[in-house]
């Protein structure tokens, strides 16, 4: 019997296999931010309770974006030797494990060595998760694209939502750091129980060994406007979830404020995302789309720090609902840019393994200018020279055109 083509799953899936799939693809997504959101949420508590030197919270805040750009490339080739299924899977053990790891005490080595174990294999397994699912999406649901895109994009604006509202009140409940970062493994292992049945049902299909060198995105303009637009966008997102909460409240406002302030703001991402891959796959192109997006989040970002204090729900709900669109938009671009499975798989490892390796800078020279001048004023600046980035590669990323296979 011949080998399926990579692009199709070895046998085409029944309605009820697709939608639980569906589920499955959803529930991914709402665990893929928790580990961010959760640790700004209660940093202070944290370096207080466990005195974090300087370096560690940089290390600590800036190294799980850092990771997904390290593990996005290896996503490729581990699905086409293994199938996307079971390395879903396997992304999700890891993640929980290493959602255990941050809570767990290391008798005489203090909180660091754990901290920074667990967050190494947070990023590693969030990295083949943030490649892997819209490649899933791009091979099993193309009949509803802009549907499902907006689906998981919004389960992992909710999961930053969900990180960012409930940690404060899980570590004032509980009295403990530790438990209200461990906490977050509970769903994450709910979906590993998910997911064996899907991974057990799936037989990977080798890949033709030549797709490397023939159908390569990086030799792409297309790919790389794309990778751009992605790489600025990251810079955004993840300073959303790194250092929002603490911008914030070095502006006056008490923890359990920020950490509400910060939910909603992600909430308001969530609409973005749920609409925005909808209304692009709708439009002939994407280019007035992305720029607007770039330009809405990039404006929140600035007017957070320099805007009035008493409008701050204003600025970070215009905030939210623009870095919401962008990433949605950012994502939605690897299925409309691609004609295969296949390919979308090659240019979400690329787009992503260099768009969060770069893109973790952001969250690095926010903390850096915070260390430098006692303030956030100068990462403000940053950002409205990055979002306006943001909008001029948006802009070429949103041209209709395909990668050439």
């Amino acid at each position: 019997m011949p080998t399926p083509p990579p692009d199709q799953p070895a046998a085409p899936p029944s309605r009820r296999a697709l939608v639980y799939l569906g589920v499955c693809v959803v529930l991914v997504g709402l665990n893929l931010r928790t580990v961010f959101s959760s640790f700004s949420a209660i940093l202070p508590e944290i370096t207080a309770a466990a005195g974090l030197p300087g370096w560690a919270v940089t290390a600590l805040t800036t190294s799980p974006v850092t990771l997904l750009g390290v593990f996005a490339p290896f996503a490729p080739r581990l699905a086409r030797r293994f199938g996307a299924e079971n390395v879903l899977l396997g992304a999700m053990v890891l993640l929980s494990l290493g959602l255990v790891a941050r809570g767990l005490p290391l008798p005489g080595a203090g909180a660091v060595p754990l901290l920074l174990a667990g967050t190494v294999a947070c990023g590693a397994a969030i990295a083949l998760g943030n490649v892997l699912l819209p490649s899933i999406v791009k091979r099993d649901f193309q009949h509803r694209l802009g549907l499902m895109s907006g689906l998981y994009t919004t389960a992992i604006c909710a999961s930053a939502a969900l990180g960012a509202g409930l940690t404060y009140p899980a570590f004032q409940a509980t009295g403990s750091w530790r438990a209200s970062l461990a906490v977050w493994a509970v769903p994450a292992a709910a979906v590993v129980v998910l997911l064996v049945p899907v991974a057990l049902r799936h037989h990977a299909a080798a890949g033709s060994a030549a797709a490397d060198g023939e159908h390569s995105p990086w030799r792409s303009p297309v790919a790389w406007q794309v990778t751009l637009f992605m790489v600025f966008q990251a810079m955004m997102s993840f300073s959303v979830f790194a250092w929002l909460a603490p911008i914030l409240r070095d502006r006056g406002i008490d923890g359990g404020t920020a950490g509400l302030i910060v939910a909603v703001s992600i909430l308001l991402q969530m609409t973005g995302s749920l609409f925005a891959p909808v209304l692009a796959v709708r439009l002939r192109d994407q280019r007035v789309l992305n720029a607007a997006v770039a330009l809405m989040a990039g404006g929140g970002f600035v007017l957070s720090i320099f805007g009035p204090l008493q409008l701050i729900w204003v600025w970070t709900g215009l905030l939210g609902l623009g870095q919401g669109s962008l990433t949605a938009v950012a994502l939605t671009m690897i299925a409309l840019r691609t004609r295969s499975a296949s390919m979308a798989v090659r240019l979400s490892g690329m787009m992503q393994g260099v768009g969060y390796g770069l893109g973790s800078s952001g969250t690095f020279l926010v903390g850096q200018l915070l260390h430098w001048t006692g303030g956030f004023a100068a990462a403000g600046v940053m950002f409205a020279v990055v979002g306006a980035l943001a909008a001029a590669f948006g802009w070429q990323a949103g041209r209709a055109r395909l990668i050439r296979e």
